[in-house]
């Protein structure tokens, strides 16, 4: 074990989730590959050897399938009653989560994991049922096959020829406390199968000519004990992280491929024939050091695209010791073998040691194989290999390798301005300061114009400073031979000097193109969300491209035919014109990418990246670029395809508000409208019978003509009712279309009270009614007939919910910009909790009472008063009762009335 300190971040993140965990139950599956494997009854001896041992323990749900033995082992246990319901003329047996809680044993044993609950219940799945009981802290024993997986189910479905309907997350298994794998032999399963100890007689009949076919199961087993594997690795990574262990662990093969810049392809090809034998795991891994940073682009990028289209995993790693890197990443990923090249030049003794000697004394607990390298390809191959890369989409990028125009010469010109600058004064200054000054002008050479020119600069500085300041001058003799010795040092602090410094200005160079490429994720991220439509998402995305990747974009969408096309009007700087719609539909059907630098239509000048939803393709990403071709590296063909990804998760974060409020409006109105005819209908049933009851009876007998004209007065009245309760529906709908307009005028309180009493007439016969105006009252600016309306609607509806008797008031006070007008009653108070909601559409204070009325007296006063600008409240009393206040507000100073005019 290495004494490795583990990560301080990581070991935080490790204590919060304990702590998280500490107060929640653990969960145990007992996982299988079928039915009959022996999941229950393992679970139940289990759950047996716990009571054995003092746990409270107690079965919550077993589902025996009239196996004898597996209801004898039950019968041993404590069990909870199952919940029975009503389904389609039968009767379920459901797990009674409510009555576990109340219980609270230690542990539970809770059956079928994956199983969906009955309609009417808590949780639709019953993991979730397990979950609640976690959170609660009891323990769960738990049963579970591979096929109720949820990433597994079109596996399964491929093999078995059967979709099965209840899974579960993944997430679900990956997160219990622990995995048991009851494991069966295929043969075993099927002779228990036809002992009917698996299915009853005519099911294990028909289960052994469908899903138990020995193939299937063969099939299934193995999923199973794959998944337990992943598990149990999963598991060993996770305790060497918490104990920083460093060391590699050989229980699985894992192979890394370290590829170059130029011996790529033929590593990778070999790394396959070694992988596929051993079934094991492994990586292309390419290490981007500061000397090689820009070379060899096309070839690694070749080697990474073949490596991918083999089923390997690439990384590409960033570092300045190539074999550091690679033990690291072999360390991190458990990785016992590293796969390399070979050198076939023999090494000196002054020379570094190579690549393989050097991961050999960084790492003993690491297997290496190499792979000897050709020291030479025939003209014939090395065709084939370009062919080959022309073929994968990546083309030799020139503009990336080429070296600025002219600098060597900039390598050579440096010291001689410095030699021409210090010559004339050579007898005033120091040899050892023109020293210092030549190694100012290597580190200028290295920093600004790379590695080659720093080193002409360097032997070009000691050349110079030997024939022009040294005697005997003009000539490279040296009088004094300590002068080699200066020449040797300067010399190689020059050459040191040119190395660390060029390779400061790659690294610099580097940093700053990822960062470039972080900001413009996030950049694009952050444009992207503020986007509430599909045109600014894609006039967002494609602006970005042409500013940070210097390349022309287009998002094409389908029409309602799935036909892919430009948008119209498509006027957005950069966008792409001319593309392929025939490369962009086929990308759009199959949801692959493909176009340049890929293995897909190759020829076509654009990439086609499909914009993947979270249920199909939403439509293609073109791109197209400019000048060189700088698309179809590994890293910008990764930030490309996360550039496509932010694009669609938006485009479909737009469609799903879109439709969410076209959703949310088709329930509004149809609750509505189911509001409006339950009204209605109820309402409109009473004073129709009424009618048509008195109608008969005018028709069938010969009444007295008192009795008649009592028969005429009731239809009258139940016309009428008739009348105000569609002339209310009929006001709001012309309230809300806005066809109501408001004709406002200075008027008198006193006259609105009066005329809305008038209009009752009657109806306030039995609830005694008082005004209260103070004196000196202003005008009000309103509607006459509207403001009627409002107060009629409000004394209507404190006659209808108070009883005979109650009394009523109108009154009035003047307010700051204003009058707020208020209709009291001393009735039995508000029926609901939110005042507020007795001014919704449709609403009534007591639906219980048999008062008629279809709920919008109380909306359409709301819709007046705040047509006029004012609001309408509603309260409790503090004495018993409602009170109702009407805020009016003022647009000025009323108009003066003298006496004669009032």
């Amino acid at each position: 074990m290495t004494p490795n300190r583990p990560d301080p971040d990581a070991l935080l993140a490790q204590v919060q989730q304990d702590e998280a965990r500490e107060h929640r139950g653990r969960l145990k599956v007992f996982f299988g590959s079928a039915a009959g494997v022996g999941k229950t009854c393992t679970m139940l001896e289990a759950g047996r050897a716990q009571l054995a041992a003092g746990l409270d323990v107690l079965i919550g749900l077993i589902e025996t399938h009239g196996r004898s033995e597996t209801a004898l082992l039950a019968s041993h246990l404590p069990r909870l009653p199952v919940r029975r319901v009503p389904y389609r003329g039968t009767e379920l047996k459901e797990f009674d989560l409510d009555a576990a809680l109340a219980r609270k044993p230690a542990l539970i044993l809770v059956d079928e994991l994956a199983h969906t609950n009955a309609p009417g219940s808590r949780h639709v799945k019953r993991w979730q049922d397990v979950d609640e009981l976690l959170d609660a802290g009891i323990d769960v024993y738990t049963t579970l096959n591979v096929q109720h997986l949820e990433s597994l189910n079109d596996v399964v479905g491929r093999i078995t020829g059967i979709r099965v309907s209840e899974t579960l997350p993944d997430w679900v298994f990956a997160e219990a406390d622990e995995v048991e794998l009851v494991d069966l032999p295929v043969d075993e399963l099927l002779t228990r199968l036809a002992e009917g100890k698996v299915y009853i007689a005519e099911q294990a009949e028909r289960a052994a000519s469908h899903f138990f076919r020995k193939g299937n199961l063969i099939a299934l087993r193995e999923l199973a004990l794959r998944r337990t594997a992943d598990r149990v690795d999963a598991q060993m990574h996770d305790y060497r992280r918490r104990a920083a262990i460093g060391d590699v662990w050989q229980v699985a093969e894992r192979l890394i491929v370290a590829i170059g810049p130029h011996d790529g392809e033929r590593l990778v090809r070999a790394g396959k024939r070694l992988a596929e034998p051993l079934r094991a795991e492994w990586w292309v891994v390419y290490v981007e050091t500061p000397a090689h940073a820009l070379s060899g682009e096309a070839e690694v990028a070749a080697a990474m695209k073949l490596a991918e289209s083999l089923g390997a995993q690439v990384q590409t790693l960033t570092g300045h010791e190539v074999a550091e890197e690679l033990v690291n990443f072999a360390r991190s990923h458990n990785a016992a073998r590293i796969m390399l090249g070979h050198a076939s030049r023999r090494r000196r003794f002054w020379q570094r040691p190579t690549l393989s000697a050097r991961i050999a004394l960084l790492a003993d607990d690491v297997d290496i194989t190499l792979i000897a390298k050709k020291p030479q390809e025939s003209a014939a191959l090395s065709a084939w290999l370009a062919a080959s890369r022309d073929y994968l989409g990546v083309e030799h990028l020139a503009a990336l390798r080429k070296q600025r125009s002219g600098t060597l010469a900039w390598g050579l010109g440096l010291p001689a301005l410095v030699t021409a600058l210090a010559w004339p004064v050579r007898e005033m200054t120091a040899p050892i300061n023109l020293i210092m000054v030549y190694l100012l002008v290597v580190v200028i050479a290295a920093y600004r114009y790379g590695h080659g020119a720093a080193v002409l600069a360097s032997i070009a500085s000691v050349a110079a400073f030997d024939f022009f300041f040294v005697p005997p001058f003009l000539t490279f003799a040296v009088s004094d031979t300590q002068y080699l010795f200066t020449f040797a040092v300067m010399l190689g602090v020059a050459l040191t000097i040119s190395r660390l410094t060029a390779n400061i200005r790659r690294q610099a160079l580097l940093s700053g193109f990822r960062e470039r490429r972080t900001a413009l994720m996030y950049e694009l991220v952050q444009a992207l969300v503020s986007e509430q439509d599909e045109a600014g998402v894609m006039g967002t995305a494609v602006k970005r491209l042409n500013e940070h990747q210097q390349a022309q974009a287009v998002i094409l969408l389908p029409d309602a035919n799935g036909r892919l096309g430009y948008p119209k009007g498509d006027s957005i700087m950069g966008s792409l014109h001319g593309a392929d719609l025939g490369v962009a539909q086929w990308v759009f059907e199959r949801g692959e990418a493909a176009g340049l630098g890929t293995a897909t239509l190759p020829g076509a000048d654009a990439l086609y990246l499909p914009l993947a939803g979270a249920e199909d393709t939403l439509g293609v990403l073109a791109v197209r670029p400019r000048g060189e071709d700088n698309l179809t590296l590994p890293d910008e063909r990764r930030l490309l395809d996360a550039f496509a990804a932010q694009v669609a998760l938006a485009l479909e974060r737009v469609r799903l508000s879109r439709d969410n409020e076209a959703v949310q409006i088709a329930s509004q109105g149809e609750k509505l409208r189911n509001s409006l005819l339950t009204s209605i209908s109820h309402d409109l049933r009473s004073p129709l019978a009424g009618i048509v009851g008195a109608a008969s009876t005018l028709a069938e007998r010969d009444l007295p003509p008192d009795q008649r004209r009592q028969l005429a007065e009731g239809i009258e009245a139940e016309a009428e009712r008739m009348t105000r309760l569609v002339a209310s529906v009929l006001d709001m709908a012309r309230l809300e279309a806005g066809a109501m307009p408001l004709i406002p005028e200075w008027l008198p309180i006193e006259e609105a009270f009066g005329a809305a009493i008038h209009a009752l007439g009657p109806r306030l016969a039995e609830h005694p009614l008082a005004t209260r105006l103070p004196p000196g009252l202003p005008l009000v600016y309103a509607d006459s007939t509207l403001l009627e309306r409002v107060l009629v609607n409000l004394l209507e509806n404190a006659v209808k919910y108070t009883p005979a008797g109650s009394r009523l008031m109108l009154s009035a006070e003047v307010a700051a910009a204003g009058v707020t007008l208020y209709v009291d009653d001393t009735g039995p108070g508000l029926g609901v909790e939110d005042p507020d909601s007795l001014f919704e559409k449709f609403q009534r204070a007591r639906p219980e009472d048999n008062a008629g009325g279809v709920g919008l007296g109380l909306a359409i006063c709301r819709a007046i008063v705040e047509a006029h600008g004012g609001n309408i409240k509603a309260s409790r009393r503090a004495e018993g009762g409602t009170r109702f206040s009407v805020f009016l507000p003022s647009p000025g100073e009323p108009p003066y009335f003298t006496p004669e005019e009032n």
